[in-house]
């Protein structure tokens, strides 16, 4: 029996105001207590409860869930049934790679890590020595007379060479409907991503990497209206270097047509009042992050961005930290 306590901590600020994205704070703290029941070597059956505050909000939490999980675990898979583990952001990564499942930004926003650090439904988790990856569906709502159930899944895969060299591979889904109410329009957005990483360690450096990504894209507003269907391509570079806690990042983006449920409004082909961009849409980004680890069980990073939307510069600085408390009960 062992209690543990995640806490992650985040304030959030862009200081955007484009055709494509709206500026907004987000400043609070998600909290996650359980207790974890170790069955035998593999098996492990996790109770307690998660939540979210949102500093300044009218409610003490914003979102308070169960937690309810079982966990099980092979040589190299691991199986979760229920609640999914602790999806908070590695400080040391960087903002561009902070999303809930450390997709691409244009798959998946990064900041869903603080607004919804909740997720719930199956996970597959895979390491060997060549593939790895993450493959999850994530139940967000039930079908009910008001509103058509949701639910995103995915996988974010790697394949390995003896090499520098590896494949990345990105793919993900959000779907609305269900047949138990028709209560709105069924929806769907997909997207895929897959490119060439190399990374390693390089002269002065303790780190560096540089990645490309090919990526399309289907969304799906309503099946019942296939004239409004937009099929997207784009294509994305990024390029980080680490050294002493250190971590500095540049990343291009560019896009047509692409629009998907859950990614970042920068890169998408849509503008904030929901009408259509036709044309290649342009973003870039450069940014530093600064890592800590004041104590074992304690994370913390602050980091600082440049973004060019278009013909808009704008600037966005986050600061996050994560505390984490094993305690044997028994």
């Amino acid at each position: 029996m062992t209690l543990q306590a995640d806490v992650l901590f985040y304030g959030d600020n862009t200081e955007f105001r484009n055709p494509f994205r709206e500026g907004e704070t987000i400043f609070g703290t998600a909290p996650r207590v359980c207790v974890v029941a170790s069955l035998n070597d593999r098996v492990d059956l996790t109770l307690g409860v998660a939540g979210n505050h949102l500093f300044g909000g009218d409610d003490a939490f914003e979102l308070v869930r169960p937690v309810v999980s079982l966990t099980v675990r092979g040589r190299r898979s691991t199986f979760v049934f229920g609640t999914l583990p602790v999806a908070y952001p590695d400080p040391s990564a960087g903002p561009d790679q902070a999303g809930p499942h450390r997709l691409l930004p244009v798959l998946q926003r990064e900041t869903l890590s603080f607004t919804r650090p909740y997720e719930a439904g199956l996970q597959w988790t895979f390491r060997g020595s060549r593939l790895r990856h993450d493959m999850w569906i994530n139940w967000q709502r039930v079908n009910t007379e008001e509103h058509r159930e949701r639910f995103d899944a995915g996988i974010a895969a790697e394949v390995r060479t003896p090499s520098a060299v590896s494949i990345p591979l990105q793919l993900h889904v959000v779907h609305e409907g269900g047949q138990l109410f028709a209560s709105g329009a069924v929806r769907d957005s997909a997207a895929a991503a897959v490119g060439v990483r190399v990374s390693g360690a390089a002269r002065v450096f303790d780190r560096a990497g540089l990645e490309v990504y090919a990526l399309a894209s289907r969304f799906v507003p309503d099946r019942a209206e296939p004239e409004r269907d937009r099929r997207g391509a784009g294509f994305l570079g990024r390029a980080a270097v680490e050294r002493s806690g250190w971590r500095a990042h540049i990343l291009f983006w560019r896009g047509r047509d692409v629009i998907t449920d859950e990614g970042d409004p920068n890169y998408l082909s849509i503008r904030r009042d929901g009408s259509d961009y036709r044309g290649t849409r342009d973003y870039s980004e450069a940014g530093i992050t600064r890592g800590f680890t004041p104590a074992p069980a304690v994370t913390i990073a602050a980091s600082a961005r440049i973004h060019r939307t278009e013909r808009y510069y704008e600037y966005s600085y986050r600061l996050i930290g994560t505390a984490n408390l094993r305690l044997k009960l028994r």
